[in-house]
């Protein structure tokens, strides 16, 4: 019986453009700030599924104060790797904001066109505030101007997978954010 070497999902990394330690010392550091801004106050961290999963448990272990978490689940991508500019909510949040502070914390900011749609379904609701938390910024794509409250990376209009980030909902568990070699994404499906 001949063994054949399974490839690795690290194996279809081009570059490595942010490193675990990097990603853990800049979620240590956010989760300081929010803590610090948020004191006293009834926060609630609305996660976007399932990319920010990863970045939403290390910045909640990283802010010391109470606080609660909802999701929504938003779909633009399916399958591909640009956005289709259509934005469904899949899964809305489970418990009411109104009165509340909300903090979106999403993996990456793109073109802007997801987030603008989910903070403006959120504003709807009548939170007392409304602010984002993105680990990483692509500003060079943005077709609709979003505020940022707190940014961890600035990165290159290149397409990323890792720590959360995925191609066809895979490279998620990839401790790292790394550029996906382009060859992987042209392959016929």
């Amino acid at each position: 019986m001949t063994l054949v070497a399974t490839p690795r999902p690290a194996d279809d990394i081009a570059e490595i453009l942010v490193n675990a330690e990097d990603i853990g010392a800049k979620v240590r550091e956010m989760g300081a700030r929010i803590a610090a801004d948020y004191a006293g106050r009834d926060l609630v961290l609305v996660s976007i599924l399932k990319g920010a999963l990863p970045f939403l448990a290390d910045l909640m272990r990283a802010t010391q104060i109470p606080l609660a978490l909802d999701f929504l689940e938003v779909s633009s991508y399916g399958t591909g790797t640009e956005s289709s500019g259509v934005v469904r909510i899949l899964k809305d949040l489970a418990q009411p904001i109104a009165g509340r502070d909300v903090l979106v914390v999403e993996d990456i900011l793109d073109t802007g066109q997801t987030l603008n749609y989910v903070i403006d379904h959120l504003h709807a609701q009548r939170p007392a505030s409304v602010r984002l938390c993105v680990l990483l910024d692509k500003p060079t794509r943005r077709v609709v101007p979003v505020e940022i409250d707190y940014r961890g990376f600035e990165i290159p209009d290149k397409f990323v997978v890792g720590y959360g980030l995925d191609y066809a909902e895979r490279y998620r568990n990839l401790p790292f954010v790394g550029v996906l070699k382009s060859e992987v994404y042209a392959r016929p499906s």
